[in-house]
């Protein structure tokens, strides 16, 4: 219970840090596209001078390899469709719309890991479903963001559901450093085929390169690594189902850093809300069930 409850906290903070991450997209002045490239790029050199620093082998067997390829691929595409949702929307649309990644993994989660569908987790998925309705309410013009942040909820669980698995077999850095890489090099792939590698893709701003290296490091090498290495100890029905606490920790950094384009009607609020409280459920829930009997995945 103790070393479930640290990573529960670390599992907060980390959440915290991702609110912050919707912000620096914001800030930032580049397109999603080049936008993840970038992010990915400079997170690779972070994430590999760590290994060489803590001096872990990168060998992986031929299978493993190719499985954290397909990570990869979905994790920039994860990235890609959250980013333009943010730019085509705003913060708090595109992270409220995020909420339905735990609806997804409560569907698929059973089946990966071949264990019973637990009622509370289709109930709090449903519950979750509600208030993203009244989310919908707000505002038409934010249709197209909200479709594209159901997109990225989806690959979001997905990739939830695969290093849940890959954690269990290699470090968290190495998972990290493959699974960057290969987003790195899909992203390079489709951007040299769009003939988008031009002197103007590599002028970059003073302001986007410091938001930059602060979303590469901060917000993604060191909380890419830490929570991957959660899922040791933490389901990733539970991870998905905190992460909604994501859009609570972004209005509030995005109300105060963004001003008035963040203001959003009531009933954003209330499903906001209502999201929150089944967050709180959840957790209670799975406590209820740890005093009962040993964590099991």
């Amino acid at each position: 219970m103790g070393a479930q409850f640290k990573n529960y906290l670390h599992l907060h903070f980390i959440i915290f840090i991702w609110g912050f991450t919707a912000v620096l997209g914001k800030l930032i002045t580049l397109d999603a596209l080049p936008l993840v490239w970038y992010r990915m790029l400079m997170a690779v050199v972070l994430v590999m001078g760590y290994i060489r620093y803590k001096k872990y082998s990168l060998k992986v067997s031929k299978r493993m390899l190719w499985a954290l390829i397909g990570a990869g691929i979905v994790i920039a595409l994860h990235w890609v469709t959250f980013f333009l949702a943010i730019k085509v929307s705003n913060v708090s649309i595109a992270l409220a719309t995020m909420s339905t990644g735990a609806l997804f993994t409560a569907v698929i989660e059973p089946f990966w890991y071949k264990r019973k569908m637990i009622w509370y987790e289709i109930v709090f998925g449903i519950i979750i479903m509600l208030g993203l309705y009244l989310i919908f309410k707000v505002d038409t013009q934010y249709l197209y963001g909200i479709i594209i942040a159901l997109v990225s909820a989806f690959l979001s669980a997905l990739f939830s559901m695969i290093n849940g698995k890959l954690i269990q077999k290699e470090r968290p850095s190495v998972i990290s450093f493959y699974e960057l890489l290969s987003g790195v090099v899909l992203l390079t792939i489709f951007l040299g085929v769009q003939g988008n590698f031009n002197s103007e893709f590599f002028q970059l701003s003073s302001n986007d390169l410091f938001y930059l290296f602060i979303l590469a490091s901060v917000c993604t090498a060191y909380a890419f690594i830490a929570s991957v290495k959660i899922l040791k100890y933490i389901s990733p029905y539970t991870v998905m189902l905190t992460i909604n606490l994501e859009p609570v920790y972004a209005i509030v950094l995005a109300y105060f850093i963004l001003g008035d384009s963040e203001k959003m009607d009531p009933l954003f609020y209330l499903g906001g809300g209502i999201i929150l409280m089944t967050v709180l459920a959840n957790g209670i829930m799975k406590n209820k069930r740890r005093f009962k009997k040993p964590f099991k995945r």
